[in-house]
């Protein structure tokens, strides 16, 4: 069997998890460039990108289109630090917008921009993903949410991405943020999922692999058949992520409330932390079939927190809100020595709420159908709802 040495993709990869800290934290969040007057998108990221400060500048990255742009935070040791910098840098990226005439917000799918009108960024990856995915690339008009957890160990790694597998659709259903797309409600909680997800290569719910040597082999068999020439063609919602050496979950729709976006994150990490413990302490892992993970993450796609999902251990149904509060139950122990308590209490008022797929619809039923009256609420909660957690965390640390 080939070494990872011998392959350009995986060489050194090992060995960087292998080094790689438990439970560093990483964010990043994806954001929309919109026209201040009809908020529709608009193609300016390069311009963007140029007249930002060295301090901002490092830490934007694009995403595909010309229409969007990430901020992402450096590794922390803790969740409380990331979120701050999350916070701040969502603030800057709107200052730095509104300087340049442009607005900005966070959905996981534009409600009434055609895709047609979008274009593709001119970057090396990006025009390797357009040129092999055409259509596919065109019309992946999404904003999403990442969570990067440092895991140290590639062997412990490889089986918790492979853990998390089963959590991904709490995830989603608790994330869906996507309802509107081209200008009507897909009947979708997640419309970015059916466009992303669904519908690229190498993307969703990946197979079970059981050490790093399971999964290199597979990475080398993409690399040498020609399949992919980087490791980010690998587009799963649950990875590991080469240069890092973190677990990176992928499947949350963009977050227009900041709190969502740190509960979700919260919630992430402490999956992660649960199942490298029960690695840690001999416990098995779920390892469950990806047909029955699809299932469930088709009934958190359409419905989101309104809808069920299969209790994959016991084969029943449960809301979905029954199943999110299981993660919070089982996950318990690692909520403190982390952190996480207080951006996990957010999770009362999303399984309340409906998340925001619920607030989108009910946003468009108070406007009468207006999506630009129903964009313009999401543009001024992006804002203020990142002023309101970064006041409180602030205050918390003076306290």
């Amino acid at each position: 069997m080939a070494s990872d040495s011998t392959s350009a993709i995986l060489s050194g990869v090992r060995e960087r998890f292998d080094a790689s800290t438990d439970f560093t934290v990483g964010l990043e969040e994806e954001f929309q460039l919109l026209d201040p007057v009809t908020l529709g998108l608009v193609n300016r990221f390069e311009e963007f990108i140029a007249a930002a400060e060295p301090p901002l500048r490092e830490r934007l990255a694009g995403e595909l289109i010309a229409a969007e742009v990430e901020f992402k935070t450096q590794a922390h040791d803790t969740l409380a630090p990331a979120a701050r910098q999350l916070l701040q840098g969502r603030l800057d990226v709107i200052a730095h917008a509104e300087r340049l005439g442009i607005a900005v917000g966070i959905t996981g799918t534009h409600p009434f921009s055609p895709w047609q009108d979008q274009r593709i960024i001119d970057t090396p990856h990006y025009r390797l993903v357009e040129g092999e995915l055409g259509y596919i690339a065109w019309v992946n008009n999404t904003w999403a949410l990442h969570l990067h957890c440092g895991v140290r160990g590639a062997d412990r790694a490889v089986r918790v991405s492979t853990a998390m597998r089963s959590v991904l659709p709490e995830l989603l259903a608790l994330s869906a943020n996507s309802p509107l797309y081209v200008g009507r409600d897909t009947r979708l909680a997640s419309a970015r999922t059916q466009m992303f997800v669904k519908s690229f290569p190498r993307c969703g719910v990946p197979d079970a692999y059981t050490s790093w040597d399971d999964y290199a082999a597979h990475v080398r068999l993409l690399e040498s058949t020609g399949s992919i020439v980087e490791s980010t063609q690998i587009w799963w919602s649950v990875r590991p992520h080469h240069a890092f050496g973190t677990v990176e979950v992928r499947i949350c729709d963009g977050q227009t409330e900041a709190g969502d976006a740190l509960a979700l994150a919260a919630l992430s990490l402490a999956c992660i932390a649960g199942f490298c413990a029960d690695a840690d302490e001999g416990r098995p892992l779920p390892v469950h079939a990806r047909g029955l993970i699809d299932e469930n993450m088709w009934r958190a796609q359409r419905h989101g927190l309104e809808g069920s999902l299969i209790d994959l251990d016991r084969g029943v149904e449960r809301s979905a809100a029954e199943a999110v509060n299981a993660l919070l139950e089982r996950t318990e122990p690692h909520h403190a020595r982390l952190g996480l308590t207080p951006f996990l209490a957010r999770i009362e008022t999303m399984l309340a709420e409906g998340g925001g797929a619920a607030r989108q619809r009910a946003l468009m039923t108070a406007h009468r159908g207006d999506l630009r009256a129903v964009h313009a609420a999401a543009v001024e909660r992006t804002r203020e709802s990142a002023n309101e957690i970064l006041s409180t965390l602030t205050a918390g640390v003076n306290a």
